[in-house]
């Protein structure tokens, strides 16, 4: 049973997701949040499995209320959702921590595939936007810090080959082919990564190549 924190300032949004989530048996609401504040507290009460977390919101939005609960150190992964494309609030809400991004006109399959995958300890961006994504990081590239040196030294060659295949937006089945490897040796490589740059999710080493400017935009 996968459980869910819905945070979201309009009513009838809520209810919708609530509504779709009643639908299957595996995912479980727990509590409702309509501001950002409220969302902190309740995740650290509830401890959900996944926040659905509302970007815009008065008062606390939702980048600082998913920067709030990831520096808390909690079970909880973040799933943001908006109305809006790949904005400066969801480049802020990836950056502090969250495991995923996705439309709010997502497919009910594509956002409950989403939290199933969040849950599991994957990440999602929303189909069609990983090159927005790229573009947005790379207009923010300035240079590695010493730290992130360190990091990026103790990958091996094929780690570094694997994090730039991630980088690309390429599930494992996709490395897999394209390297010559088998699916369970991709697996391996992604976790050893994940382990060796310090990042909780496949979102926080994408970051990471690019911020480190390990991959650039063809």
């Amino acid at each position: 049973m996968t459980t869910i924190l819905i945070v979201d300032d309009q009513a009838l949004q809520r209810l919708g997701f609530s509504m779709l989530m009643e639908q299957y048996a595996d995912l479980n609401v727990i509590g409702e949040a309509t501001h950002g504040a409220e969302a902190v507290r309740l995740a650290a009460e509830l401890r959900p499995d996944v926040v659905l977390m509302d970007v815009r919101m008065p008062g606390m939005d939702g980048i600082e209320a998913t920067r709030r609960i990831v520096d808390s150190g909690g079970r909880s992964r973040i799933l943001v959702l908006t109305t809006f494309d790949l904005d400066e609030y969801a480049y802020g809400a990836l950056r502090a921590g969250a495991s995923g991004f996705l439309l709010k006109d997502a497919l009910p399959d594509e956002l409950v595939s989403g939290i199933r995958a969040v849950a599991a300890g994957d990440a999602v961006i929303a189909p069609g936007l990983t090159r927005k994504l790229i573009d947005a990081y790379t207009q923010r590239l300035s240079g590695r810090t010493p730290a992130q040196e360190a990091r990026l030294a103790a990958l091996t060659e094929r780690e570094r080959e694997v994090l730039c295949a991630m980088a690309k937006g390429w599930n494992n089945a996709e490395i897999a082919a394209r390297l010559c490897l088998a699916e369970s040796t991709v697996k391996t490589h992604v976790s050893r990564v994940l382990q060796k740059i310090d990042v909780r999710d496949r979102v926080q080493a994408v970051i990471f190549a690019f911020d480190v400017g390990l991959v650039n935009p063809a």
